[in-house]
């Protein structure tokens, strides 16, 4: 007798469990084998997903799954028989944990991917999202196996109830800038790639975390913004832009006739008109200025890029400056007349 079982009982209990677990372990072998197989001749990667889970089986649940085999083949104690249903049960959840972070990194990778090129707003939300599966997917578990266990868990959910209303109080900037990640991956007031301004920052949107926002600033530093302190800023999209409204001046000389003055509008429209990504809108006589006569000129550029656009007032300037050389109609520049006058001598 060996811990109150006969030795043959307990030579045949160890068979049944070295044999279940070998036998799970070689199926779970031959599985992987067939699926990566499979997968080579296939374009979907949910092939791939099965092989991650399966690799995910810890030897842990395939010893524990062997000693259950064995203890089934065993007239155990009823104290030893709950005792190892809820070690396996344990287990079982744990492992059941591990292959749900593999379905839910899954999906992140997959989603991501994918909305990555048609939706990158909802790219910035994965991670959040993916965080937030995790945290519910191990809070059951932890509750399943706990109330397996036979403890008494409603006592328990009160008491994290204001266990966590304490954790949120501590922890409200956390929780702020991540209930702001959301919102921001929701409401979409950018996302990767837009070009914003915020304040006097300005730059382009690389990443949108938990608890901050990482900005590529056009001198190249990297500019971190937390999501709360984001979202309470004034955000100016300029990749949202649908026209850009551009507005220049231009100065010529005093002492231009009337009918060269009347020309200018024209000259100025012709050169606007000849660019293929701007809409000409006016051109006016502005003002009189100190050593200049002002016209100012507004159009509108159909592409929000910002070097198309400095490209087209390239184009502009020299299109007029070539025109009024030809017209003989002299840019002014700041100059000042002196008038002397004799004083009359004294008689």
């Amino acid at each position: 007798m060996v811990f109150g079982f006969p030795l043959r009982d307990l030579l045949i209990a160890g068979s049944w469990g070295i044999g279940t677990a070998l036998l799970v372990r070689f199926a779970l072998q031959v599985l992987v084998v067939q699926i990566r197989r499979v997968s080579e001749r296939t374009a979907t990667d949910l092939d791939d997903l099965a092989v991650e889970l399966l690799d995910k089986t810890r030897f842990l649940f395939i010893l524990l799954v062997g000693l259950w085999a064995a203890a089934r083949s065993l007239d155990l104690p009823d104290q030893w028989d709950s005792t190892m249903t809820g070690i396996l049960t344990a287990v079982l959840l744990l492992q059941a944990g591990l292959w749900g972070m593999g379905v839910v990194n899954y999906g992140v990778r997959h989603y991501k991917r994918e909305s990555l090129e048609d939706d990158p707003g909802f790219a910035t939300a994965i991670g959040a999202i993916g965080f937030i599966v995790r945290l519910l997917l191990w809070s059951v578990l932890l509750l399943t196996g706990l109330a397996t266990f036979g403890i008494e868990i409603s006592a328990l959910i009160a008491s994290l109830g204001i266990g966590g209303l304490a954790v949120a109080l501590a922890l409200q900037n956390v929780l702020s800038d991540l209930f702001a990640s959301l919102s921001i991956v929701f409401d979409k007031p950018f996302v990767i790639g837009d070009f914003v301004v915020i304040g006097d920052f300005s730059g382009t949107i690389e990443s949108v975390g938990l608890k901050t926002t990482r900005i590529r600033s056009l001198s190249g530093e990297q500019l971190v913004f937390s999501n709360s302190d984001l979202l309470s800023s004034r955000i100016r999209n300029y990749k949202r832009m649908e026209e850009r409204r551009v507005v220049f001046q231009l100065g010529v000389e005093y002492g231009l006739p009337s009918e060269k003055l009347r020309r200018i509008p024209d000259l100025v429209r012709i050169a606007v008109d000849a660019q293929e990504n701007a809409r000409f809108d006016r051109c006016h006589f502005k003002g009189f200025g100190d050593f200049s006569l002002n016209y100012e000129t507004v159009y509108f550029m159909s592409v929000p890029d910002y070097a198309a656009y400095m490209d087209t007032q390239q184009a502009i300037n020299l299109s007029v400056y070539e025109a009024f050389e030809g017209d003989e109609i002299p840019f002014a520049f700041p100059t000042q007349t002196i008038h002397l006058e004799r004083a009359p001598e004294a008689s």
